[in-house]
């Protein structure tokens, strides 16, 4: 008879449940400590990041609008969630969440490794310029979906051939896919750690799932009257850009490179950039020498060198050959997804967490005792932070809550009582930059989400003086409208194209021109009842399609639940 394994005394228990909380403790720290304001009473609204007190299921935000779904199923996410959770409270649960599920993930990819390296993952993870990049330009399902790449990677390497797949991974197939972006992101991991050779059932198993997972945004796009293809002149406007000292593809190992100057913190453009770069360089170069050599091993490592090669080789295509994309963009329904070069990085980020990871065990496994080791692990996790130190407090103050005027809400229930038909923001423009919004922080137009019923917004960009075109037909429409002779024939032209009530905003610089109508609010918003409008018909089959989408998006979590209870009974029984 064997005899029985002693109890670990108490204090040391406590002690090692305290020590495996660190990582998740330092994440929220660090999401913390970088989003600051931002989680203040209001809502962050910056270029893309749009949220309103509360966003309505309106046949836009299910894919049924004229315009690419670029906010599909994301918006129709929101639209149910904060009819639960008020939306003020729900955007910062998902900033934080994802800040925090990004570094908790990346301390799992490396579970196996030290304390400090495990930290120091957290802190690469999280303390990133990819994070903060797009941050400011309001991607935030596409971080969720960076967020969940960490975890797909682990579930799914762990997962042995021939056994059946565990039942959350299209759990977090459906978190990772809220968006066109996320979802590539989320379909590239998950075929790169998850097919095994000599298993077709598996890779099927994961190909119908990823399919389910984004068939709203999916079904959405090949349903809507426009083309699904987009201006190639988006491709080298896009393209993966150089930071300061950086070029392109340099700034892209760091995980930087983002086409829009504007988001680009401070300290990338300067000799800190630059040092960040070398030291995740080098740092990771010492990992791969230690793989070499047979000192460290990594469970699912062909997965994570997938997973970097289309991150980082689309960026520094998209740098060297926008043309290629622009040409995709322009021929193949869906191309324009690939047109911003870095906003697929976020698959690089495993394989460097990893390596880097590996480098700092090795390092402090030549230190002499306990003390210095805890001591040079406790910089090494700082060190992105003196490198990137604008990034702390909201980026330097760039991103903080703001609360929306009360004209907003006037101008809601104005729209509300308006006749049947879509609604117009004028001026007709994509972004804003209005003095409430943080000192003037641009933002896509609010009043895109902001009444109960579609509106039709303009999808053309103005990025450095050039134009690029949209793809939904009623922005022409309407364009058009706008330049009629007199504000009689704009209404009637108006009315024309589905649009039965106006809403003007008088902003410096943007002429507005006048329509007929009936002023039912004045003051900051204007509104403009048009009258009855014609209807815009959605064909049946495209209802019955986008229903179906629906439809199986529903059933794979409410399947994968029914089956993980099954399964839980089974092994009871």
């Amino acid at each position: 008879m064997s005899a029985e394994r002693p109890a670990a005394p108490a204090g040391t228990t406590a002690r090692s449940r305290t020590v495996a909380a660190l990582p998740a403790a330092w994440a929220l720290l660090l999401s913390l400590l970088m989003l600051g304001p931002a989680l203040g009473w209001g809502y962050v609204l910056s270029y893309d990041m749009v949220w309103v007190p509360q966003l309505d299921l309106r046949s836009d935000t299910l894919g049924l609008g004229s315009a690419l779904p670029r906010a599909v199923p994301s918006d129709a996410v929101v639209a149910v969630l904060d009819a639960v959770v008020p939306a003020v409270l729900l955007q910062k649960v998902v900033l934080v969440g994802a800040l925090v599920g990004a570094g908790t993930g990346a301390a799992a990819l490396v579970a196996e490794r030290s304390v400090a390296a495990r930290l120091v993952a957290v802190t690469i993870a999280v303390w990133s310029p990819f994070v903060v990049e797009r941050l400011l330009i309001g991607h935030w399902p596409l971080l969720v979906g960076y967020a969940v790449l960490p975890w797909l990677l682990v579930t799914l390497r762990g997962s042995d051939r021939g056994r059946p797949l565990p039942l959350r991974v299209p759990l977090l197939m459906l978190l990772g896919s809220l968006s066109a972006s996320a979802g590539l992101v989320t379909a590239v991991a998950a075929l790169a750690a998850g097919t095994r050779r000599g298993d077709p059932r598996r890779t099927l198993v994961l190909l119908g799932w990823l399919l389910v997972a984004n068939a709203p945004w999916v079904v959405a796009g090949l349903v809507q009257p426009s083309s699904a293809t987009s201006d190639p002149a988006g491709a080298e406007l896009f393209a993966t850009a150089g930071e300061g000292l950086l070029p392109g593809p340099l700034a892209a190992l760091s995980s930087g490179g983002i086409w829009n100057a504007e988001v680009v913190p401070t300290s990338r453009t300067g000799w800190a950039g630059v040092a960040l770069t070398v030291l995740l360089v080098v740092a990771a170069g010492a990992g791969v020498v230690r793989l070499a050599r047979g000192r460290a091993r990594v469970t699912g490592l062909a997965g994570l060198v997938v997973c970097w090669g289309v991150g980082y080789g689309l960026a520094v295509l998209s740098w060297a050959a926008p043309g290629v994309l622009g040409w995709l963009a322009a021929n193949v329904p869906g191309g324009g997804l690939l047109r911003d070069g870095s906003r697929l990085l976020g698959l690089a980020l495993p394989l460097v967490v990893v390596l880097v990871a590996i480098a700092v065990d090795g390092l402090l496994e030549r230190l002499p005792d306990r003390a210095s080791r805890v001591l040079v692990g406790g910089v090494l996790a700082l060190v992105p932070l003196s490198l990137m130190p604008d990034a702390v407090w909201g980026v330097s103050g760039r991103l903080a809550a703001v609360s929306y005027p009360a004209a907003y809400d006037d101008a809601r229930d104005a729209v509300s009582a308006a006749p049947v038909g879509d609604a117009v923001s004028l001026p007709f423009v994509s972004y804003r930059a209005p003095v409430w919004n943080n000192g003037g922080r641009r933002v896509l137009d609010p009043l895109g989400r902001y009444p109960d019923r579609p509106v039709v917004v303009n999808d053309e960009l103005v990025v450095s003086g050039t134009r690029i075109a949209g793809e939904g037909p009623r922005t022409a429409q309407v364009q058009t409208a706008l330049e009629a002779p007199s504000p009689e024939a704009r209404a009637a032209a108006l009315r024309a194209a589905g649009v039965s009530v106006v809403v003007v905003e008088q902003i410096e610089g943007y002429p507005v021109p006048a329509v007929a109508g009936t002023t039912t609010l004045a003051g900051d918003l204007t509104v403009v009842e048009l009258g009855p409008a014609r209807e815009v018909p959605v064909s049946g089959a495209r209802r019955v399609a986008m229903a179906t989408a629906w439809a199986a998006w529903l059933l794979l979590p409410t399947a994968a639940l029914a089956a993980g209870l099954w399964r839980r009974r089974r092994r009871r029984g």
